[in-house]
């Protein structure tokens, strides 16, 4: 396999660090030879510039959109714009469809209107509606004006689907067949296509009024007898979507039958579309992203060297609900204080009790959030979580207080300190499993994304309520 053709991990990162030294070398070069003096200079800069850039523009043309993607993704704006200004405009389109949302906004943000249609001419509907909520209003406008008729009522209809819908997510690029031909026909049809549709493992079969009645898998085209019906030997019952569907309940459908394409039809049957393997890929991977975001209270998808105003802004938000949650967890140990002062060893053993509640409580919340992305879990399974996680946390807190319980009498010689300690440490952890289940299932019931600020919130508690619950007994049992 070429050097080319690699998409390791390692290769790309091999090809992120020659971008990187070529930059390096043209920034030297390119001041070495604004030093120079003389009539010279004025011919050799264009020379050195040209050559420098012509080394950076052939190494950019060997590399896979996505690697491009991955490249620009890497670099400090000022190079990553240096090395966007090199790419070849056809190949803009492309690659503005792989980076990330983040990077998109900093690339869109360097190019005038006409370079935004010109990068976005040539791609699909389903591509063009990816694209299309970054772009400039006035550009979607323009750009709708270049469609003929059929393209520009697929973007329309493609826009007007949430972005967690399978309308958002389909692509119109299929290949359609009738059911009352033979496979020798299919097969003398496919030819004269310069090429299939990206993983078309499967043809659709559809009436004259365009109803799906099945599909026809490659696999069965190639092996059938030339002479058989395409009705003979079509799937007639095949997984498929509408589009106003969940898009995760779609790639759950994916995972499970091991899907490579699935039609989309509409209400009354039609064919309108089909789900492919990369975008449910992206999907996937975009809704893990966001989720692990959101668990640490992140608004939004960040570029990793944007803006220190901008990453202010995107993270102003949850850093002030967690000061809030710290104030009102200092004012617990402030009720506290002439219990600290009479007995210093709490002050060194109150944030275990608390650290080992928040980690049980993100456990729990995890678990919970994972069931509920996957479909696993709903509201109604409440109470039986509760109990289960609660039991779970009733174990572990014991088992685990009861080794703490161990040390600190090694470490204080004070019986009565270790029996609380292990009181508190089982007492926070079945608090935290509570929470933990609650709070997700909560946020679900109320229509909200029950990841966002999850772990915020569970640590918060299990801050507050260990340092209650631990001082509180301090205070009852051994002053």
């Amino acid at each position: 396999m070429s050097e080319i053709n690699r998409k390791s991990p390692e290769s790309l990162q091999d090809r992120l660090e020659q971008v990187v030294q070529l930059l390096k070398r043209h920034q030297l070069v390119e001041s070495l030879v604004h030093r120079q003096e003389g009539r010279n200079r004025d011919v050799i800069e264009p020379l050195v510039h040209r050559q420098n850039v012509s080394e950076l523009q052939r190494k950019l043309d060997e590399l896979h959109p996505a690697d491009i993607a991955f490249i620009l993704e890497s670099l400090p704006l000022e190079e990553r714009l240096a090395v966007w200004q090199l790419i070849r405009s056809e190949r803009d389109g492309e690659i503005l469809l792989e980076v990330s949302d983040a990077v998109r906004e900093t690339l869109i943000a360097d190019m005038d209107n006409q370079e935004i249609i010109a990068a976005a001419t040539g791609l699909d509907a389903d591509e063009l509606a990816d694209l299309a909520p970054d772009l400039p209003r006035d550009v979607v406008r323009e750009l709708m004006d270049t469609l003929d008729a059929q393209q520009r009522e697929r973007l329309k209809s493609a826009l007007s689907y949430d972005e967690d819908q399978v309308g958002s997510l389909m692509d119109f690029d299929m290949v359609t067949i009738r059911d009352d031909v033979s496979l020798e026909v299919v097969s003398r049809y496919l030819r004269r296509f310069d090429a299939l549709p990206d993983h078309t493992d499967k043809l659709f079969v559809v009436d004259n009024e365009g109803l799906l009645k099945g599909v026809l898998p490659i696999k069965r085209l190639l092996v059938g007898s030339p002479d058989a019906l395409v009705a003979d030997v079509m799937s007639d019952d095949p997984v498929y979507f509408n589009p106003l569907d969940d898009a995760g309940e779609a790639a759950q459908a994916f995972e499970r039958y091991d899907l490579i394409s699935a039609p989309v039809v509409d209400d009354q049957g039609r064919l309108f579309g089909r789900l492919t393997i990369d975008q449910m890929v992206d999907y996937i991977r975009e809704e893990s992203e966001a989720e692990v975001l959101n668990a640490a209270g992140l608004r939004e998808e960040e570029d990793i060297f944007a803006s220190v105003w901008k990453s202010v802004r995107n993270r102003w938000a949850w850093l002030a609900i967690n000061l809030c949650t710290a104030l009102i967890a200092s004012r617990v140990i402030g009720l506290f204080e002439g219990s600290i002062e009479q007995l210093v060893a709490l002050a060194a053993l109150m944030p275990i009790v608390a650290g080992i509640g928040g980690n049980s409580g993100n456990q729990t919340i995890t678990m919970i959030v994972r069931g509920i992305a996957t479909g696993q879990v709903q509201v109604a399974h409440g109470r039986r979580l509760i109990r289960k996680e609660t039991s779970v946390a009733l174990i572990n807190g014991l088992f685990w207080g009861v080794v703490l319980a161990g040390i600190a009498y090694v470490l204080y010689d004070n019986a009565p300190l270790s029996v609380v300690l292990l009181a508190a440490m089982t007492l926070n952890m079945l608090l935290a499993a509570f929470m933990g289940v609650i709070i997700p299932l909560l946020r679900l019931r109320l229509g909200a994304d029950p990841a966002l600020g999850s772990s915020v919130m569970i640590t918060a508690i299990t801050d507050s309520g260990g340092f209650f619950i631990f001082l509180g007994l301090a205070t009852v049992f051994l002053l």
